[in-house]
């Protein structure tokens, strides 16, 4: 069940930052002031929604029997976890930690960020399949 579950909550995560991210979401997620925080919780929210829609068709469709305040909870930390890393700042603070200044001068910052969303998904996926 591991593999379906992180795969479903992946996909979530893919929809939800590419086709279903607005480009003032996208240009305004890391923001400061309430521009800021409103594209980003709102951004966090689509993939609370998608991750949440796909774990119910998958639940659905494969007879799973998620109880609900674990999935809930596992949606919502993907929520909170994805608006925390779309701030930008953690993943360059990881960058300058782990001194990877010249990759992230080189487009490496989004795949930082990338990983760290499947590391969330997979915690996730984990603590739902257990």
């Amino acid at each position: 069940m591991f593999a379906e579950i992180a795969f479903l909550l992946y996909l979530g995560h893919l929809l939800a930052d590419y086709p279903f991210q607005t480009d003032h979401q996208a240009a305004h997620k890391a923001g400061c002031g309430r521009q800021g925080w409103t594209a980003n919780v709102s951004h966090a929210a689509t993939h609370v929604l998608l991750c949440a829609l796909l774990l119910a068709v998958g639940s659905a469709l494969l007879g799973w029997r998620l109880p609900l305040l674990p999935a809930a909870a596992a949606v919502l930390w993907i929520g909170a976890t994805h608006g925390f890393i779309d701030r930008r700042w953690p993943v360059a603070a990881w960058m300058r930690i782990a001194r990877q200044a010249g990759w992230a001068a080189h487009g490496g910052a989004a795949h930082v960020d990338q990983t760290a969303h499947v590391l969330a998904l997979t915690l996730a996926a984990l603590f739902l399949a257990v």
